[in-house]
């Protein structure tokens, strides 16, 4: 018996959530999309009506406005977002609980030994887009597979572009299907890989499905196997929700208000981020070992910036032991030109319970303080208790207290 692997991609998601908010807008080329005024001006998801003028996510709202005069542009509220992404969750665990969210808008399911109760594969995927359309007013597209990759790309490839919103790849049918695809359509082939795979010959799945696995993995090591391995829709991945992946770094960026030219006010900025990551990482009881520095320029036409990382004397999630190196590398790599963003991660993370404490530097102590701070923010909020800098010009904590990814809550 083969597997049956669905994976449910909501349509538009954020735009299908205003609309389902708003039925007035339902029909009309509406985007979703920040301040323009704060820089936020960018196109965070489209309905199909907007889509139709060629508007994309990532557009600037000047573009937009361009494509499309008669635009509706509504704020995004990322609070409602989640809120109905947790009930589409809820839906698809009334069908089967091996669920695994990929994205705040996709959720692989499996639905393997399910046919007794709901049916072919196909009839499963239409029991549960409109159980999705009807208790939420979202519309979601959903491809079929033997495994997630041949579900992802069925999804992406031929779901979202057909009327029904399904289709169902499998291992006698993949190669008959993507095979023709330009290259770029493969999972896992971004801008770069294109233009290496584009250098040797290679412009369709089906050019790379008929290399040699060993000279892809010769030239790209464990990349160029998977690579091959997907061309032929070859994914030894379960569906398994139980089995959470690892928490490898945790990172806070923010895109600026304004270019940032003065050293004070990067740094102010700096430390609101590093307390940030810091927060988080005590948040699930971790530790960083290593610390990254990211900064973009403001310049687009000549982009300028550094993404840089230093290993911590020891592993923290003190702020103050975690900033100096932030700094240090800031006035390493900083070219003194104005940033338009920035971005603290830590790395490397270990449980908090490994840490070795310190005759000499009051580690106890420290990590005692920190966690009363959180105490005190998670009870009466995150500007309850903040540091003086912080109302200093160029602080940012204020603006972003109560937002969520960056948006309005």
């Amino acid at each position: 018996m083969s597997n049956i692997i669905l994976l449910a991609d909501m349509e538009s998601f954020y735009a299908s959530v205003e609309v389902a908010r708003n039925p007035s807008l339902r029909g009309k080329p509406v985007v979703v999309c920040g301040d323009p005024k704060r820089r936020h001006g960018i196109a965070l998801a489209a309905s199909k009506e907007a889509k139709s003028y060629g508007i994309k996510t990532g557009m600037p709202a000047w573009q937009c406005k361009k494509l499309c005069p008669r635009v509706i542009f509504t704020k995004p509220h990322m609070k409602t977002y989640i809120d109905v992404s947790l009930k589409i969750t809820g839906i698809f665990e009334q069908f089967t609980d091996r669920v695994s969210p990929y994205s705040i808008d996709e959720q692989f399911l499996d639905m393997t030994g399910c046919e007794r109760l709901f049916g072919t594969p196909r009839e499963m995927a239409l029991r549960i887009s409109k159980k999705v359309l009807n208790e939420t007013g979202v519309r979601c597209r959903i491809g079929i597979g033997e495994n997630p990759l041949q579900a992802k790309m069925a999804c992406d490839n031929f779901a979202k572009k057909n009327s029904e919103g399904i289709f169902e790849l499998n291992y006698k049918n993949y190669a008959r299907y993507t095979w023709p695809l330009p290259i770029k359509d493969l999972f896992g082939v971004g801008s770069r890989m294109e233009k290496n795979l584009h250098r040797i010959g290679v412009f369709t799945i089906g050019n790379l499905a008929r290399l040699p696995k060993e000279s892809l993995k010769k030239r790209w090591g464990a990349v160029g196997e998977l690579l091959w391995l997907n061309s032929h829709g070859i994914d030894y991945s379960t569906v398994n929700p139980s089995s959470t992946e690892t928490c490898k770094g945790i990172g806070h960026s923010i895109t600026l208000p304004r270019d940032y030219s003065s050293e004070r006010e990067i740094r102010v900025v700096l430390l609101e981020l590093t307390e940030e990551v810091c927060r988080r990482a005590r948040t699930i009881g971790k530790v960083g070992k290593v610390v990254n520095l990211y900064c973009r320029g403001a310049n687009f036409d000549n982009p300028t910036g550094f993404s840089r990382q230093k290993k911590l004397a020891k592993p923290t999630a003190i702020t103050m032991d975690v900033y100096p190196v932030v700094l240090q590398l800031f006035n390493t790599y900083w070219d003194r030109m104005p940033i338009r963003a920035a971005g603290i991660s830590l790395s490397g993370l270990a449980s908090d319970k490994q840490i070795q404490l310190s005759l000499f530097d009051n580690e106890e102590q420290k990590i005692a303080l920190s966690h009363a701070m959180d105490e005190i923010r998670n009870r009466f909020g995150i500007t309850s208790l903040f540091r003086a800098s912080s109302l200093t010009s160029g602080a940012q904590l204020f603006e972003r207290a109560n937002k969520i990814g960056g948006h309005e809550a």
